[in-house]
């Protein structure tokens, strides 16, 4: 069976709040001073990360765990928005092309939006195409709603590359 042309990704993280008053809340590739950070081996950017699973399923690569596990000690304090940069070119490497990513952060504070520009052109310089960035309150429900953490979900189109060469489209004489 032949493969598709475009493939589909999902992608999801979650990091509970840290008790280390050292670390800052990383989201999207932004910096959130004076909030509580996350924990986790990396700087635990939930966004960059379901960002990053989702195209690497899309693609069919390994995961994020697998890729830059929490077990090597490489990755300790790594900055999420390289890993997303490395990730993204893996996923080129194996013949796709990242076309766009859609991510969704759970989280009751801080608020997003006064922040979303900067965390999008971050991601998509990384990422090397477009990402949008949503924040979805919790109304209060669950473990989030308590502020026990950050969750973040996202989807990834990836396009198989031509093998055309530049300027031969398919179907069209060289």
């Amino acid at each position: 069976m032949a493969e598709a042309g475009m493939r589909v990704g999902q992608g999801f993280d979650v990091h509970r709040y840290s008790d280390d008053p050292q670390r800052t809340l990383v989201l999207g590739g932004v910096r959130f001073d004076g909030e509580r950070g996350l924990d986790g081996h990396s700087d635990a950017d939930a966004v960059a990360h379901a960002c990053i699973d989702a195209l690497l399923a899309a693609a069919g690569l390994s995961d994020i765990g697998q890729m830059f596990s929490d077990r090597d000690p490489a990755w300790a304090g790594a900055d999420s928005i390289d890993l997303l940069r490395r990730a993204a070119d893996a996923v080129r490497t194996a013949g796709w092309d990242p076309v766009n990513v859609s991510c969704t952060a759970v989280l009751d504070a801080p608020r997003l939006a006064p922040h979303r520009h900067i965390m999008q052109q971050r991601l998509s310089t990384a990422a090397g195409a477009p990402v949008t960035v949503t924040g979805r309150s919790t109304e209060g429900v669950g473990a989030l709603g308590r502020g026990e953490g950050v969750a973040a979900m996202a989807v990834a189109l990836v396009a198989r590359r031509s093998e055309e060469p530049d300027g031969a489209a398919a179907g069209e004489p060289s």
